[in-house]
């Protein structure tokens, strides 16, 4: 598909599907809208007539247009309120208006949508985001494909000549988000540790990036043993992926990301039960796939900032050799951990991973992991929780996220609450009591930094969507990218 960005007119465009834009209870056609409209017969005024078309966000119409016309067919979009006109409104709406199109059979489609903020840079940007979001489909385990029309070929963003350089961006970024859906959708016996740190080696390779795996030996070398505590019982050997952006310059500034990354989560020896959503468990490396989806986007984008994305990638399985309920285990920073829970392996792994980014002296750390149903309970599956005991890093993330249109909520890290973590026998616990579960295991990662800014973000709930939603169909989302991305550019 190409998306072009074009100074043609409403009034000059020819194609397959032309789309227009209106506000909530804003729905008089003005300027060259007005024209258009005369020139197809009054089949844009009909249409809204007919539809009883309000211009709530989401809503659409379609019509088709009589024949000997340079447009087939005509789309219209709701953007709701003009005073909550976001960049995201025209990311869903351009993509539930790609959506349309396509099941309409355009192959070419024509957007015209208002400029958000009279930036239009940012606003072709979000434009091509939402289509390629929107359309993007994973076929790659079925034997037939599903779909077997006609798909849309080029899309003209009309009236944003010359923003050339933000679609391409677009690009990149939607580049990385396909990356993470692509990991977090395959099944387990497809994308497993072995194949993550493939992954990792092909964007080393392709980007230009730097990359080191760890293998079992070298973490054991380092006194992983929270990381390697937890693939004891796998018969596939654990990864450590450390990939490294490096400017061509002097780096503005330095930055880790990490992400977890359980390949499958059986549970261990606690293992999950019939209706505990163990069959989804294969989702449970969605903060190393944003990682990595990040790491693509990043080395295409080339901002003068060093950033570090790293890994403990492994599964959580049974066997023999699996660790067992009141097991210690012993971290990289020498904190020992009684294990009460083999099902709270994932702050396990990024303990140590939390040791290895500081050691690399980054000016900030963000963690990204699917870590706790505790999380989702409080904020639902549209909304990721932001940890953090440092304001400044919190309002980047915050604001990180309002560019991108990913939601984050900033919770608590109530040290009170720490008090549930202790142990008699050991440092800590793994985990705490039920209440207050995703701050209790942000507390927990908490105590492997020492003094480097850091975030944590859990991403349990939007890594994953049962239902079309927005531009996210249903699978996976790729959520995360996006927010990481715009945060390492924010320095840049």
């Amino acid at each position: 598909m190409e998306i072009l960005a074009t100074d043609t007119s409403l009034l000059e465009w020819t194609g397959d599907g032309l789309a227009i834009g209106l506000f909530e209870d804003a729905v008089e056609l003005t300027g060259e809208q007005v024209t258009l409209d005369e020139k197809l017969a009054g089949s844009i005024k009909e249409l809204i007539a007919e539809e009883e078309f309000k211009g709530k966000q989401g809503s659409t119409a379609v019509t088709r247009v009589g024949g000997g016309s340079p447009v087939r067919k005509i789309i219209l979009v709701g953007l709701g309120k003009p005073e909550a006109f976001k960049l995201e409104t025209l990311r869903r709406s351009v993509a539930n208006v790609a959506r349309l199109a396509k099941k309409q059979k355009c192959k070419t489609l024509g957007i015209s949508l208002p400029i958000w903020n009279n930036d239009p840079t940012q606003t072709a940007q979000a434009l091509a985001e939402g289509v390629q979001l929107g359309l993007y489909q994973d076929n790659r385990f079925k034997s037939e494909p599903e779909d077997k029309g006609p798909q849309v070929e080029k899309v003209d963003l009309l009236g944003l000549g010359g923003q050339e350089a933000a679609i391409s961006r677009a690009n990149q970024i939607a580049s990385g988000v396909f990356l993470a859906r692509q990991l977090v959708a395959a099944p387990p016996n497809s994308v497993t540790p072995i194949t993550m740190a493939d992954t990792a080696a092909d964007i080393a390779s392709e980007h230009g990036l730097q990359i080191e795996i760890l293998e079992q030996e070298d973490c054991e070398k380092l006194g992983m043993g929270a990381f390697l505590g937890v693939a004891k019982a796998s018969d596939l050997p654990p990864k450590f992926i450390h990939l490294t952006y490096k400017p061509e310059g002097t780096p503005k500034r330095k930055l880790a990301i990490i992400g977890k990354g359980l390949t499958f989560d059986s549970g261990g020896l606690n293992i999950k039960g019939a209706g505990s959503g163990i069959e989804t468990m294969k989702i449970d490396m969605g903060g190393a796939a944003a990682t990595l989806g990040a790491a693509k986007a990043i080395a295409q984008l080339k901002p003068d900032v060093e950033v570090h994305f790293i890994s403990a990638v492994t599964e959580n399985m049974i066997s023999g050799r699996a660790m067992r309920p009141g097991d210690i285990l012993t971290a990289s920073n020498g904190k020992t951990i009684e294990v009460n829970n083999t099902d709270a392996e994932g702050r396990l792994t990024l303990a140590d991973a939390l040791v290895f980014a500081e050691k690399l002296e980054v000016d900030a750390i963000v963690d990204l992991a699917t870590l706790t149903g505790a999380c989702v309970i409080a904020l639902g599956d549209d909304i990721a929780g932001l940890f953090s005991p440092d304001d400044a890093l919190a309002a980047q993330i915050e604001k990180a996220s309002q560019t991108s249109g990913e939601k984050f909520w900033r919770l608590p890290m109530e040290e009170k609450y720490f008090e549930g973590l202790k142990s008699g026998i050991a440092d800590m616990k793994n985990t705490g009591p039920r209440p207050g579960g995703s701050i209790t295991a942000a507390l927990f990662l908490k105590q492997f930094v020492k003094e480097t800014p850091w975030a944590h973000l859990d991403v349990a709930g939007p890594v994953w969507a049962d239902k079309e939603n927005g531009y996210n169909g249903p699978g996976a989302t790729g959520f995360g990218v996006r927010t990481l991305v715009s945060w390492v550019l924010s320095d840049s």
